[in-house]
């Protein structure tokens, strides 16, 4: 049994952590990066969200969005948040966040393990090594972290120096797991890998006392596979429907304005080329990295879609699943088709329909979706201008 929350205000020195980690109660400094940067939108409104989600049955939250479109920022920040073994007072102060009455109650409050998932595939030849990889090194942050309470060594089961940890202090766990689906894209068809993946993460976090709360970033939602459905205590905000979130996903309308001001941006040909993202409670949604680096060079071109995206957009224009070619070249004239994003299986490789195809578009940034009508669109000119390019050299 745990420690009361009375009783973890008395705790000891040896109970409080000595140091920041890698795993366990990184360091701020990431976030205090993306403050000094030239332009920092405030988005710590997320965090009042969080807050109201800690330690109930809604403290599961799985965030999907394409690619450069501020997941990492936001992890970040929400380490540097919760993270007791930040001093973090002083730059949450001048932000949205310190507004909030849940604001002082859960400022640098708990254990914090944030996973970036892409940092254990290097080095790594199949998902056994990826998966022994994280716990030892969970383990041996958790050794070197708390050096007086607890003495286990890499070997140790991750789960059970996890309850030893949560036991001896009575603080709860945040997990924080970006790029959580990088193994999906990076084992495609291992049906077997992935399964194991989804066993781990329902092992570590399903049922389990000392999580507190459990924010996951990924490109694609949760995969299922019948029985399978290990993740299935999470909520999850996606292109398809963001739901509360739908704020957090890129720029509004009102910060864009604001940004276009103050660069002396004509804010109608900005929005030309990166607005065109809408859900039902916010019409209008830029991508935010094309944006900025709008923004600071002072010319609008295609940024965002120089990415690998790009060349997977090729490998599905060349099968022409469906006829996707002649679909893609009428919604570039203005026109949108209905489509049905309900069958989609949240991968890169399983398509029966050319809908399929359409929705995992949608999860990647190359199509806007209206929750409202079931469409698909294309959003704005840079967008526009990669299907061109792509159409034209098949």
């Amino acid at each position: 049994m745990a420690p009361t929350d009375a009783s973890n205000e008395k705790l000891s020195q040896n109970c409080r952590p000595v140091t920041t980690g890698i795993y366990l109660n990184p360091s701020n400094m990431s976030f205090a990066e993306s403050l000094r940067s030239e332009i920092y939108v405030d988005k710590s409104g997320l965090i009042a969200f969080t807050n109201r989600k800690l330690k109930t049955k809604q403290k599961f939250i799985c965030v999907s969005r394409p690619r450069r479109f501020g997941k990492t920022m936001a992890a970040e920040m929400l380490v540097a948040y919760y993270s007791l073994s930040c001093d973090s007072r002083e730059m949450f102060s001048s932000l949205s966040i310190a507004n909030d009455k849940s604001y002082a109650e859960h400022l640098i409050k708990y254990n914090v393990i944030f996973l970036n998932i892409t940092q254990f595939l290097r080095g790594s030849n199949n998902i056994d090594d990826i998966l022994a990889k994280i716990r030892s090194k969970v383990v041996r942050d958790i050794s070197r972290i708390y050096p007086n309470l607890l003495s286990p060594s890499p070997q140790d089961d991750l789960i059970d120096v996890l309850w030893e940890l949560y036991a001896a202090t009575g603080i709860p766990i945040i997990f924080i797991i970006d790029e959580w689906d990088c193994l999906f894209r990076e084992y495609k068809t291992d049906s077997s890998a992935q399964k194991g993946y989804l066993d781990f993460l329902r092992d570590l976090l399903k049922d389990k006392e000392y999580v507190a709360l459990a924010y996951m970033t990924g490109i694609l939602p949760i995969k299922k596979y019948g029985k399978h459905s290990a993740l299935n205590m999470f909520d999850e905000f996606s292109m398809t429907d963001p739901g509360m979130l739908a704020e957090f996903v890129g720029f509004t309308q009102n910060e864009v304005v604001a940004l276009c001001d103050r660069y002396q941006m004509d804010y109608d040909e900005i929005s030309r080329w990166y607005n065109g993202y809408k859900f039902p409670d916010v019409e209008s949604v830029y991508n935010p990295r094309s944006l900025v680096t709008a923004l600071l060079s002072r010319r609008c071109n295609d940024y965002w879609t120089r990415t690998e995206t790009y060349e997977a957009l090729r490998v599905y224009f060349k099968m022409n699943y469906d006829g996707l070619k002649d679909i893609v070249t009428n919604l570039l004239t203005g026109n949108r088709k209905k489509v049905d994003t309900s069958a989609f299986s949240n991968d890169m490789v399983t398509f029966e329909t050319c809908d399929d195809i359409l929705t995992l578009l949608v999860h990647l940034g190359y199509l806007g979706y209206d929750l409202e009508t079931h469409e698909v669109f294309v959003p704005n000119k840079e967008i526009s201008d990669q299907y061109v390019t792509v159409i034209n050299r098949l």
